[in-house]
């Protein structure tokens, strides 16, 4: 009789067996795409941009890094959040082989949401080792910035995950997240200049997603302005994302494996 935690690993380790194989596919989407956009916006038309009270005296690459983070974090989710998990379900069917095993759907379900928490992890790791050293680091407060970041990703994910499991086509639904959730998000939502900035009556729209609330705190904790009860705000919103995010995935993954 396997333990929760041993099944849930199992399931990880199934899916670390096919990265490990595979991992060079996703290593331009995951890891350099956000190092170009640094690179061409952060030192490119930063150099254009002269630090002040907007970029916290701050260059704007500087500005911009911790920003990325979270933005690079809530892309890769969405990434591992949808046509992975219509995979598991219908293509390659390995979420039916997991559950002829001891493996519970729910199982199924929090070890898929383990790993994609292990994947951004390791992506954001990466992106926060280049942007320090390409200078891009206010300082060690960026290892905090790289905890909001994943956390931000999986406030995106849980949610998306459990949105997922729901699908039965080919996955044309995951169209209107990328183009209506995913982009205007990354625009609009604080990554590249204050929400401040924007009309008025836009702003409420970048006050419930997920990369906003990410945004204040991995810039929070990079340039080590972090007060209390806005930081409390911010991890209450994203922490009941994956609380209810990851509630319906458990829920949608035990009705769709029929247990």
């Amino acid at each position: 009789m396997l333990r929760p935690w041993q099944a849930r690993l199992l399931v990880v380790e199934s899916m670390w067996t096919w990265y490990r194989r595979n991992w060079r596919a996703t290593a331009v989407s995951t890891v350099l795409n956000p190092v170009f956009f640094l690179v061409a916006l952060g030192f490119g038309l930063g150099s254009q941009i002269q630090p002040g009270a907007i970029t916290h005296g701050y260059s704007y690459a500087v500005y911009l890094m911790p920003a990325m983070l979270a933005s690079a974090a809530v892309q890769n989710a969405a990434g591992e959040s949808t046509f992975p998990i219509l995979s598991g379900f219908k293509w390659s069917r390995v979420y039916w082989g997991m559950t002829a095993t001891p493996i519970t759907p729910a199982q199924v379900a929090t070890g898929q949401l383990l790993w994609i928490l292990c994947r951004l992890t390791f992506s954001a790791t990466v992106f926060a080792i280049i942007g320090t050293v390409l200078g891009a680091a206010a300082g060690p407060g960026i290892v905090l910035s790289l905890v909001f970041a994943v956390l931000t990703g999986m406030a995106f994910s849980a949610p998306l995950v459990a949105f997922a499991a729901t699908v039965e086509g080919e996955g044309h639904a995951f169209n209107p997240v990328f183009r209506f959730l995913v982009l205007p998000m990354t625009l609009l939502a604080g990554t590249f200049f204050p929400i401040t900035e924007l009309p008025a009556l836009v702003r409420p729209l970048a006050w419930i997603t997920p990369l906003w609330h990410g945004t204040e705190l991995t810039r929070a904790a990079a340039f080590w302005d972090m007060r209390l009860w806005p930081v409390l705000g911010h991890l209450a919103y994203l922490l009941a994302l994956v609380a209810v995010g990851g509630f319906l995935a458990i829920r949608h993954y035990r009705r769709r494996l029929g247990v």
